[in-house]
């Protein structure tokens, strides 16, 4: 395997719908790729959704399947973007939130960036964890027991989190390496 490609031959998943930070759905699905990974888009429906770029509206991006139809057998780690719309609506849908479940229990990495957090709060992920998130959430992640700290990434287990688009690069980096350092344990 390449190095330039660390992660060929593997599937990765972002869960989004309208309101994603525009840049923390697309560095990483760019940066996934690059990485050689497969990566689909799983929304609610499989209309495109919109981003939201900084202070409007963003792009539209192309989604490949429901959240409903996903099998996480078939997905080596899940990345969820921020922005403050997107994880508020996906936090009230059980589908959403049953799929995160699903990666945890089957200890593959779970990435959140930004608000995305609060979906691990929904899913009962926080309670115990070391984490971080976008400042504004940050006591709503600590009320939900995290240990909560002020840093570009943590990671802590199979849990990768970040606070905002300026930690873009490093929040990359730790899901490429938590993907291609449980392959190579599964080997």
């Amino acid at each position: 395997m390449a190095a330039s490609t660390p992660l060929a031959a593997h599937r990765i998943l972002i869960m989004a719908t309208d309101g994603f930070e525009q840049s923390e759905l697309e560095v990483p699905l760019a940066r996934l790729r690059e990485a050689g990974a497969t990566v689909d888009i799983a929304s609610l429906d499989t209309a495109e959704i919109t981003g939201w770029d900084k202070d409007d509206w963003g792009d539209d991006i192309e989604v490949d399947l429901e959240i409903a139809d996903v099998d996480i057998d078939d997905y080596d780690a899940l990345v969820l973007p921020g922005g403050q719309i997107n994880p508020d609506l996906l936090r009230v849908e059980t589908a959403a939130i049953a799929l995160i479940k699903g990666f945890a229990a089957a200890d593959k990495p779970v990435a959140a960036i930004c608000h995305a957090p609060w979906l691990l709060v929904e899913a009962g992920l926080a309670k115990g964890r070391r984490m971080t998130s976008y400042k504004s959430i940050r006591t709503d992640v600590a009320n939900a027991g995290a240990d909560v700290v002020d840093e570009a990434v943590v990671v802590d287990g199979n849990l990768i989190t970040s606070r905002c688009p300026h930690d873009l690069d490093a929040f990359c980096n730790a899901i490429i390496t938590a993907v291609a350092d449980a392959a190579a344990h599964a080997d």
